[in-house]
């Protein structure tokens, strides 16, 4: 699993690194080692020495490490940590610029969480380290006082637009706060995949086999597919009654192929 195709993203304290095995075995696509809202600011040079003790190097799965803010106290620190660990990328709240994002100096996942990143999404898309985008959706209805979760559907639709013009993967979508409520957490992974997502972030390990199942595509999809495929002659058919042109065919391709990575 590589950092473009993850569907599940597991966020895991710097603090607990009694955590980090279970993280990393426990079948999410990427692990998030996170030195920034998880950790008090009191706890902070605590987390770094934390993670440098106990990074896991021999993990089987990527894994990242959510740095604080360009700007804040801690930010030089966390990156200097980063360089001397080497994570997969870099996850960089609150990230605003393209020039935020550069001053990781390597791979970098931003997280789109703020009116002005959102403003400035087409730069932050296009900056050169920029691996995926991330969707950091509770701190923007936080930034944007929206109590309506349908008000960040345009947000939404921006991610997804501007990760297709900058040829960067499906981008990944916010967290999940119900960590029992297996139906919530179905229904805005199923949601996110509507939109154009690729993926999902998680607080619990409990949510990664429902977000995988929810972005895995049905077996009637997949059957749906295969037929279309097999009707393709390279021009206009049909199938069901319904016409399939060279969009209905990619789209089959595009289903066959996240089963098959399912």
């Amino acid at each position: 699993m590589t950092l473009t195709t993850a569907v599940s993203w597991l966020f895991v304290p710097a603090t607990r690194p009694e955590r980090f095995a279970k993280a990393t075995a426990g079948g999410a696509d990427v692990v998030i080692i996170d030195l920034e809202d998880a950790v008090a600011p009191a706890d902070k040079e605590t987390a770094r020495a934390a993670l440098r003790e106990h990074w896991p190097a021999d993990s089987p799965v990527p894994v990242v490490v959510r740095v604080n803010a360009v700007g804040t106290p801690d930010s030089a620190a966390d990156l200097a940590l980063c360089r001397e660990l080497s994570p997969a990328a870099v996850v960089l709240p609150k990230a605003e610029t393209a020039r935020d994002v550069q001053a990781v100096g390597g791979p970098v996942l931003p997280l789109i969480e703020s009116a002005r990143g959102l403003v400035n999404l087409a730069e932050i898309a296009a900056a050169e380290p920029v691996v995926r985008l991330l969707f950091g959706s509770i701190d923007l209805a936080l930034d944007l006082a929206v109590t309506e979760d349908a008000a960040l559907d345009p947000s939404r639709s921006d991610l997804v637009r501007w990760s297709v013009v900058s040829s960067l993967p499906a981008p990944v979508d916010g967290v999940s706060t119900a960590i029992r409520d297996t139906d919530a957490v179905t229904r805005d992974a199923k949601r996110a995949k509507g939109w154009g997502f690729g993926g999902k972030l998680c607080i619990h390990p409990v949510q990664v086999p429902l977000v995988h199942a929810a972005f895995a595509p049905s077996a009637a999809e997949v059957d749906w597919a295969r037929r279309v495929l097999a009707a393709d002659l390279g021009g206009a058919a049909s199938l069901d009654g319904e016409m399939i042109d060279r969009p209905v065919v990619e789209r089959a391709r595009r289903i066959v192929r996240e089963a098959e990575r399912a």
